[in-house]
C-alpha cells in the first residue's frame, strides 16, 4: 500500500452506480475486485471499538456474481457525534489517505446534517449513520481503496428511487433529504423503483471521494467486481459495480475533415475575396487565404478549405473555377469542435444572433454591423451591448446555468429562434 501513485500510472476506480450505492455496496464491491479481505480487516481493526464483525458473503443479484459486505453488530447501537468518529479514526492510526478519505466522508455527512437540522458539523449527532455497521462500511471502503491503491475515485450517474424510506426521524421522502444534499452537482436519475437506492453513507462516500462523474474513463481495466444490496429486486440488479484499471490518453476519434488547398501567385485580392465566399457558399466549413513565397521568390497565396469528406467534390470544384488554379490538393485530418448554439438578443430592440460556446459568446458580426447602420451606433458598442444582454439574461435567477457546465438557453432564446448561417468553423 502507498500513500500515491508514485512512478506508476494513476489507478483509478470508477463506481457504476446503475442501481444506486450504499456504504455496504460500494465496499463489497471492492472486496469482489481483489481488494483482500485479510488487509482490508486489518486495517478496519485498528479502529478502537468493539462489538462488530465483517464478512463477505458471495451471492447472485439478477443471475450477477456479487460480493456482499455483511457487518454482524453484537453491541448495542451507539449515538455518536461527528467529534466523536473523527476521534475514533484518527485513534486508529490509518494509513494517511485512507484516514483522509474516511474523515471527508463523515465531514460530509455532518456538514449536510447539520444543514439539515440547523446545527453546527460538529455538534451533529449521527444515528443511523454514526453505528457501528456505517463507521466500516466507510472505512472499510476507504481501506478497499488503498489495498487495490486507487489514486483517483469516479462515478457514473447515480440512480435513485422513488417512495418512501423509514428512518430514525420517521418517514422520509426517497430520496431522503441527506442523498439529495450530498448529491448536490452530481448527475442524478430517478428510477421508478419504491427502495432505497442510494443510501446517504453511499452518497457521502462519492461527494467525498470522486473527482468526477460520467461515463467509464479511459483506462487500461484490472479487475471488477460487484457490491451487492441487501435483497432482490424485481427486474433490476440490486448491485454496485465497480472497474479498477489504470488511466491511459484518451483517444477519442475527432470529426473527420479534409483540407483542400491551391497555390496562386496570379489572383487579384479581389478574386481571392470572392473565391473564399464561394468556398463558404458550397458548404466548406471554413476558408482562408495565406501569404507565401513561390519559387523564383515571387509572393503568392494559398487558398485553404476546411471541408466536410462528403463535400470535397463540389468544394474542390468550386475552388478551381474560382481561383484558376491548375491543381487542388487534399490533406486528411481530424478536428475535435466545442459545442456551440445560435441564440439571438436583442439591442435597440433589434435581434442579434450570437454564437455561444461553453465560457464564450461571439456576436454575428453582419448582424451587427446592420444594427450599427440602422441605429447609429459605433460597431464597437453593438457588440458590447450584446454580449451584455446574453450575460444579463444567463445570469439569473441566481446564475442557474453556473453549476451545471454554462450557458443553458432560456424561453426567451427559443421564443426568438435564429435562422441558421449553415457553417461551423474549426
Amino acid at each position: 500500500m502507498t500513500d500515491g501513485a508514485g512512478d506508476r500510472g494513476t489507478t483509478i476506480a470508477w463506481f457504476h452506480c446503475f442501481a444506486g450505492i450504499a456504504g455496504d455496496m460500494a465496499l463489497g464491491s471492492l472486496l469482489d475486485a481483489g481488494a483482500g479481505f485479510d488487509e482490508v480487516l486489518g486495517l478496519l481493526e485498528r479502529l478502537p471499538f468493539h462489538g462488530w464483525s465483517l464478512r463477505a458473503e458471495p451471492v447472485l443479484r439478477a443471475g450477477i456474481a456479487a460480493t456482499l459486505a455483511v457487518v454482524e453488530v453484537t453491541d448495542d447501537v451507539v449515538v455518536r457525534t461527528h467529534s466523536h468518529i473523527v476521534g475514533l479514526v484518527e485513534e486508529a492510526r490509518l494509513p494517511p489517505r485512507v484516514a483522509r478519505r474516511s474523515l471527508a466522508a463523515f465531514a460530509a455527512l455532518a456538514e449536510v446534517e447539520g444543514r439539515l437540522h440547523r446545527r453546527p458539523p460538529a455538534q451533529v449527532h449521527f444515528h443511523e449513520v454514526g453505528s457501528h455497521d456505517t463507521i466500516i462500511d466507510v472505512v472499510g471502503t476507504a481501506a478497499a481503496l488503498e489495498v487495490l491503491g486507487v489514486d483517483e475515485v469516479t462515478s457514473s450517474a447515480v440512480a435513485t428511487g422513488t417512495g418512501t424510506v423509514r428512518t430514525s426521524h420517521g418517514f422520509l421522502p426517497n430520496p431522503s433529504p441527506a442523498v439529495v444534499r450530498l448529491l448536490e452537482g452530481v448527475p442524478t436519475w430517478g428510477r421508478d423503483v419504491a427502495v432505497e437506492l442510494t443510501t446517504p453513507t453511499g452518497a457521502a462516500i462519492l461527494a467525498a471521494m470522486a473527482t468526477g462523474f460520467g461515463p467509464l474513463p479511459p483506462m487500461r481495466i484490472a479487475s471488477t467486481g460487484f457490491g451487492a444490496g441487501s435483497h432482490e429486486l424485481d427486474g433490476l440488479p440490486n448491485c454496485t459495480q465497480v472497474v479498477v484499471g489504470e488511466s491511459v490518453a484518451a483517444t477519442v476519434p475527432g470529426q473527420p475533415v479534409v483540407v483542400l488547398e491551391a497555390n496562386l501567385d496570379d489572383a487579384t485580392g479581389e478574386t481571392l475575396a470572392h473565391a473564399v465566399q464561394m468556398l463558404l457558399d458550397v458548404g466548406a466549413h471554413d476558408a482562408w487565404i495565406t501569404p507565401i513565397i513561390m519559387k523564383k521568390g515571387r509572393p503568392g497565396h494559398t487558398v485553404s478549405a476546411l471541408v466536410d469528406p462528403a463535400l470535397i467534390e463540389p468544394v474542390r470544384r468550386a475552388m478551381r473555377a474560382e481561383t484558376g488554379s491548375l491543381g487542388v490538393r487534399a490533406t486528411a485530418q481530424e478536428r475535435w469542435p466545442a459545442t456551440r448554439s445560435m441564440e439571438a438578443v436583442e439591442v435597440e430592440g433589434v435581434a442579434i444572433r450570437v454564437k455561444v460556446s461553453p465560457g464564450r459568446v461571439k456576436v454575428e458580426q453582419a448582424d451587427a454591423a446592420r444594427v450599427a447602420a440602422r441605429t447609429g451606433l459605433p460597431l464597437r458598442e453593438v457588440v458590447l451591448r450584446a454580449e451584455a444582454a446574453w450575460r444579463q439574461r444567463t445570469a439569473a435567477p441566481e446564475d442557474i446555468g453556473s453549476r451545471r457546465g454554462g450557458p443553458w438557453r432560456s424561453a426567451d432564446a427559443r421564443d426568438h429562434e435564429p435562422p441558421p448561417d449553415g457553417r461551423t468553423p474549426a
